[in-house]
């Protein structure tokens, strides 16, 4: 029998190494993908051998089509890096995850596998849609879901968007810099959200996604130190500053990404041995994602030393 997973979030960051995983594992893979999708991110989908079906999480019908057949769906989806018009908390991280899971209960879709956030603190628009998602899961009748809670993404918020140039030995601090977070690679949330497909433990479940080691950004800043052997020079944001920005009228997407600077300084560390003993993923570590942004490039007489 062949078992389709259906991939909705395809060809953001997470949902296109989930596919690239998927395919590497010769599982039979379907993507969502929409008419303004990015034609090299599909182009990258059609290599890997996996079924395109056009849609959108606000269109329902296209939703129906994508999950029937399937056995499984992940749902990497957010609005919060998307410039797409009409995406929103609203409409795509509520409103669409709503109609996902409904069409997955109507095509029989035996394993939903849900990407959300892990507790965060404050109330903004981002973590309710989670949560509404959430409960609509375990309430919707599924055979199995599984709820997987990442915490902050190595690649996102150690990279150029949040101020890291690694190329200049210099980062911005939010906060006072000494909050400490399990840091978490996109690779990794891949592994787990694959893994759970075959886990019994994961059934279910609703696990939390880290490293196994805590830091604060500025334990990352001495490792960075240590690792390229250059001083790190430093920018900072105020907490009192990021607080303000959090308790501005504006719009829920702004909102939320403001909340999640704010807990980006605070720091908050989670327990991710549930997550490793219900599925078998060992996170890689921070010092792993700088050494593969810091260590030289080897010279040619140094790679004919190492074959």
């Amino acid at each position: 029998m062949r078992h389709v997973t259906a991939v909705v979030g395809a060809t953001g960051l997470l949902g296109s190494t989930v596919c690239q995983k998927l395919a590497e594992a010769g599982r039979s893979t379907r993507a969502l993908v929409r008419p303004q999708s990015d034609p090299a991110k599909v182009a990258q989908l059609e290599r890997l051998g996996v079924e395109l079906r056009q849609g959108d999480l606000k269109e329902p019908p296209s939703l129906e089509a994508l999950c029937e057949g399937a056995q499984a769906v992940i749902s990497t989806a957010s609005c919060m890096r998307s410039r797409h018009e009409g995406d929103s908390i609203e409409t795509v991280d509520l409103k669409g995850q709503l109609s996902l899971i409904k069409a997955a209960r109507s095509a029989g879709v035996e394993h939903f596998i849900f990407i959300s956030l892990p507790p965060l603190q404050g109330t903004f628009p981002l973590q309710e849609a989670k949560r509404r998602v959430e409960q609509e899961l375990m309430w919707a009748g599924m055979p199995r879901f599984t709820i997987l809670r990442p915490t902050f993404f190595t690649e996102i918020w150690l990279g150029p968007t949040l101020g890291w140039d690694f190329s200049s030995a210099r980062a911005r601090l939010y906060g006072t810099g000494r909050g400490r977070l399990n840091w978490v690679s996109l690779d990794d949330v891949a592994r787990f959200a694959i893994g759970a497909l075959e886990s019994p433990r994961a059934r279910n479940a609703t696990l939390e996604l880290g490293g196994e080691e805590a830091l604060s950004q500025l334990e990352v800043i001495r490792l960075c130190e240590e690792l390229s052997g250059r001083r790190w020079g430093l920018d900072s944001i105020p907490e009192s500053v990021l607080r303000e920005q959090a308790e501005v009228p504006s719009t829920p997407e702004l909102r939320s990404l403001a909340a999640l600077l704010l807990n980006f300084a605070l720091g908050g560390e989670v327990d991710p041995r549930p997550a490793m003993e219900a599925i078998p993923v060992r996170p890689s570590s921070v010092r792993d994602y700088l050494q593969r942004i810091l260590s030289p490039p080897l010279r040619p007489s140094e790679e004919a030393q190492h074959p």
